[in-house]
């Protein structure tokens, strides 16, 4: 009976749909019939005006305004070693184009932490020297391209001097899961985004790195299948309220090799989550950060002596968030950086000693990110939401403030680069109802040629059935929707909704949405309404907004998408019996929350890789926002779906990799033995050995497949 009624629910829709094709999941995810071509950025040469490329294993020099070829850097077969040629790979320049850096067969650690074979090519003399027998971490130059930093898996770095052939360890105590030099451990490098952990000075005498001391972190492990008896994997993951490594900063003397500590937060605050040089080649600014994240310092130290002073020291009433927007003028005395210390996220420039500052970007609206610092010119360039939250724009504004300009023209979302010496950008620019197109622009936002247009592809999407995605508000909620093609308002449809909803997230942009976006339109096909809201504690509506879930997350957010789905419920063309929600991460833990909680308003909900309790998250990210279990217990405990199964009425499916090294695969396992002990029916799927992102063509294939018959079934 279930197939019957199936087939006749689609069978309006094949038949108006003669005319044009409709999208299935092949096409999505196994023949990649509507792949975008992308425009990965240039690789910009030091003036700014050329660009390398490789092809056929050859190292060409171009013009970018014309991609011209200028002259054969290296040649196919140049780069050899021990009679092997090298192919090139990722690569990267010395800073006066002399050598290059050759990274090959990288294979992933974690997020953002790779190892691989590096090897160093001399252009002018052909010579090619090979880092290590072994896979290494981070390959960097020294600023006179004649030394070569890097990390071993022994937890240790090592300099490889390029004259004397030569191999030095900086440091020798690196062990796993115990201490780690140069590269960070797995909860600094997921939350506050960075992997590399070291860095050279301007003068090339001095390297400045981190030291991770995990002794007391507790220990996480899982199984990973395929051999008879499964290998287990151990790391240190530091959930809420469980120790951190002990972290210490340390300078290291190339000429003498000393090593000198210079900072430890055994005697000052919790967290260390960025190190900067200065203009001065010798002060090493130190971000300070406490474990409640609502405290940020700055410390000025001296690499040589190791004494510190605090030169910046903000406090926020609920927490401060990482990100990279500090830039240092050349004058020794100022620095650009952005906060949100006004309500909304903005662009200062300050006064090192005197600490009188500048608000660059005044006003209702948040910055994104600081694109480049002019000095030259006394300008900065940013991105921003001015217009409305589910856009970016990108502008110019002067040193004082004044002569704001936009520079990049239409809706949508503009994703912008700049070449070295401020004389060109491009820009990705894209809306959810068409794919990218990459453009070259001068500095004034005139378009002097397009990069790739993807007018292939869009052509192509004529001949299917593709429907408009629509921009709205539900209960003053920023929202999309997409209807079917041959929508009628007199028909009663289905409604899936999407959520993510995690702290300064948004699903809401006027973006190409890749993959999801196709699977959304093939639903559509098959005759259901999609919707996606972005609830409070989204981003981009300033800090009130966004904060206001702070110590409760879960509960504003869930409150929103069920007061949404209400709303939707109301629509004389929704079924108000067929509403159903899915959700990925943050996302699952929503889906999950909300078929519990507002399990009299969702019919079905699918949740992927979820959070189900936040005492089974780390630290850096759950304290930010929930502080401790013990300072916080109702907060952890009242907002968890496994402690709101008991409420469970609908269609639920649960879906987790089980070498998910993010949110544990833990987090699925207790929901299901919460469901068990309360008698629940619900539907689970596993992904053995299989990740947070549960990648791969056709792991993906089966993996929407799986959803698609469930929402097609279950909905």
């Amino acid at each position: 009976m279930r197939k019957i009624l199936v087939l006749l629910f689609l069978l309006p829709t094949l038949v108006f749909s003669q005319s044009k094709k409709n999208i299935t999941l092949e096409d999505i995810w196994l023949k990649g019939t509507f792949s975008t071509k992308g425009f990965y950025g240039f690789n910009f040469m030091n003036n700014g005006l050329y660009y390398t490329e490789v092809k056929d294993n050859a190292l060409l020099k171009k013009e970018v305004k014309t991609g011209n070829v200028i002259s054969t850097l290296i040649n196919d077969g140049d780069i050899a070693f021990e009679q092997q040629k090298v192919n090139l790979g990722e690569f990267y320049f010395s800073d006066d184009e002399s050598k290059i850096i050759i990274r090959t067969e990288n294979e992933n650690i974690y997020r953002r932490s790779v190892k691989s074979y590096v090897y160093i090519y001399e252009l002018s003399t052909k010579k090619t020297w090979i880092l290590s027998p072994e896979k290494v971490l981070h390959p960097t130059f020294n600023p006179q391209g004649n030394k070569v930093a890097y990390v071993k898996t022994d937890n240790n770095i090592y300099i490889y001097d390029l004259i004397s052939n030569k191999e030095t360890a900086v440091t020798n105590d690196g062990l796993k899961n115990n201490i780690i030099n140069g590269n960070c451990d797995w909860v600094y490098e997921e939350e506050f985004e960075f992997s590399k952990a070291f860095q050279w000075n301007a003068t090339g005498d001095f390297i400045a790195y981190y030291k991770f001391d995990e002794m007391n972190v507790p220990e996480y492990n899982f199984a990973n299948y395929g051999k008879l008896y499964p290998e287990n994997y151990t790391y240190k993951y530091p959930k809420a309220g469980e120790d951190n490594s002990f972290v210490s900063i340390w300078s290291y003397q190339v000429a003498t090799g000393k090593n000198l500590r210079i900072f430890a937060t055994k005697d000052h605050l919790e967290y260390v989550p960025r190190i900067k040089f200065t203009a001065d080649a010798k002060t090493l600014c130190i971000f300070n950060l406490n474990r409640h994240q609502d405290n940020l310092k700055l410390f000025f130290a001296n690499i040589e002596n190791g004494l510190s002073t605090v030169k910046y020291d903000e406090k926020n009433k609920s927490y401060l968030e990482m990100n990279d927007n500090l830039t240092f003028l050349k004058d020794g005395k100022n620095m650009v950086y952005s906060s949100e210390k006004d309500g909304w996220n903005h662009i200062f420039i300050r006064h090192i000693e005197s600490g009188v500052e500048t608000c660059l970007t005044p006003g209702n609206y948040d910055i994104e990110e600081v694109k480049g610092v002019d000095e030259k010119n006394k300008k900065v360039y940013f991105t921003a939401a001015c217009e409305t939250p589910s856009e970016r724009e990108f502008y110019s504004i002067t040193f004082q403030g004044t002569k704001k300009v936009l520079l990049t023209k239409g809706n949508g979302i503009h994703r912008i680069e700049i070449n070295p010496g401020f004389t060109l950008f491009t820009d990705n620019y894209s809306t959810a109802n068409a794919p990218s197109v990459y453009q070259l622009c001068d500095m004034n936002g005139t378009s002097i040629k397009i990069l790739e247009d993807n007018k292939a592809l869009k052509t192509k999407m004529m001949d299917y059935d593709f429907s408009t995605v629509k921009f709205t508000t539900i209960n003053n909620l920023n929202a999309w929707i997409i209807k079917p093609s041959n929508f009628d308002s007199t028909r009663k449809y289905p409604v899936l909704m999407y959520v993510y909803g995690g702290p300064n997230s948004q699903t809401v942009t006027n973006s190409w949405m890749g993959a999801n976006y196709l699977w959304y339109q093939m639903l559509a096909q098959q005759g259901y309404i999609i919707v996606s809201v972005d609830n409070t504690g989204t981003g981009f509506r300033g800090e009130e907004f966004r904060k206001k879930t702070y110590l409760q997350l879960g509960k504003y957010e869930s409150d929103d998408q069920i007061a949404a789905a209400k709303s939707i419920a109301t629509w004389n063309f929704v079924d108000a019996a067929r509403i159903g929600i899915w959700g990925w991460s943050y996302g699952g833990f929503m889906s999950s929350t909300c078929i519990t909680k507002g399990a009299d308003v969702f019919k079905t909900a699918i949740a992927v890789a979820p959070v189900t309790n936040w005492r089974y998250y780390d630290n850096i990210y759950t304290e930010r926002y929930m502080r401790s279990p013990n300072e916080n217990v109702s907060g952890y405990d009242d907002n968890s779906p496994v402690n709101m199964v008991s409420k469970l009425k609908g269609n639920y499916l649960i879906i987790h990799g089980t070498a998910d090294d993010n949110v544990h695969f833990q987090n699925s396992v207790m929901m299901v033995d919460a469901m068990e002990k309360q008698m629940k029916v619900f539907d689970s799927e596993f992904y053995p050995n299989k990740n947070h992102s549960i990648s791969g063509r056709e792991i993906r294939f089966q993996l929407y497949s799986k959803m698609t018959r469930y929402i097609l079934e279950k909905l």
